[in-house]
């Protein structure tokens, strides 16, 4: 009975044996195992590739108005490009409400962009604007004109026909139409903020080969918020430069 049962256990023993061969698992351990030899046998899955990145768009329309037509507000007047005709005069021409030292006179849009700056220059800063002279007539600028290229324009050339330009200083007048300007806060505030209300300081110190004058802090020219602050974005500071246009440094 005992050797029986002996002989038995034996013949199951080599049954799971045989059982656990033909599987290809381990008695011992295939219970523990299977979850780890399906893992191992997984396809790994590719990384997915990045995409190319955008094309950069030039969104800003350089040829939106004109630059030679004289009632653009993009038109562009130096010592190479002279008004057309040259006695041009503003159609819209209106007196603009704020301090000045002579009655200022600029193109509506102009007006209405200076009344608001010189608001937020008091609002924001408490400081007190003025205009030093706007709109010049051709006959005006002939007065003015004192025969020194550097410092003023000849008749036809001048920004202030355009009807689009003012020289500003300080309701004080401390430093007014002089280069200490640029270190009143006055001056400060115009060069930092003027962009916002589409005015550029129109004849910077470092490019009087480009534009043909001296440095004039005071000397503000409107051309819309639009370029004024794509100008600023892109830390152009001359309609020369910005429009890829010739440098005009002297009348040919």
């Amino acid at each position: 009975m005992v050797i029986a049962l002996s002989l038995s256990l034996v013949l199951i023993a080599v049954a799971v044996l045989v059982v656990g061969y033909v599987s290809g698992a381990d008695p011992a351990v295939a219970g523990s195992s299977a979850g780890a030899s399906d893992a191992a046998t997984e396809t790994p899955r590719p990384a997915p590739e990045a995409l190319p990145a955008p094309a950069t768009v030039e969104s800003f329309d350089k040829a939106a108005r004109s630059l030679d037509d004289p009632t653009s507000i993009w038109v562009v007047v130096n010592k190479l490009r002279p008004l057309n005709p040259q006695d041009y005069e503003p159609d819209d021409l209106v007196s603009v409400p704020v301090e000045h030292t002579w009655e200022p006179e600029l193109r509506q849009e102009a007006s209405d962009a200076v009344v608001a700056m010189f608001d937020a220059a008091l609002a924001e800063a408490g400081l007190e604007l003025a205009s030093n002279s706007a709109y010049r007539s051709y006959s005006a600028q002939e007065e003015v004109y004192d025969g020194d290229d550097l410092t003023t324009a000849r008749p036809g050339f001048s920004e202030h026909q355009t009807g689009l330009t003012m020289d500003i200083g300080a309701a004080s007048g401390e430093c007014s139409l002089a280069e200490c300007f640029a270190e009143t806060p006055e001056g400060v505030w115009l060069r930092d903020n003027a962009w916002r209300f589409g005015f550029i300081l129109r004849y910077p110190a470092d490019k009087t080969d480009v534009t043909g004058y001296s440095f004039e802090p005071w000397h503000f020219r409107y051309v819309g918020t639009e370029l004024a602050t794509e100008m600023h974005d892109t830390g152009f500071t001359t309609l020369e430069e910005f429009f890829g246009l010739s440098a005009a440094p002297d009348y040919e």
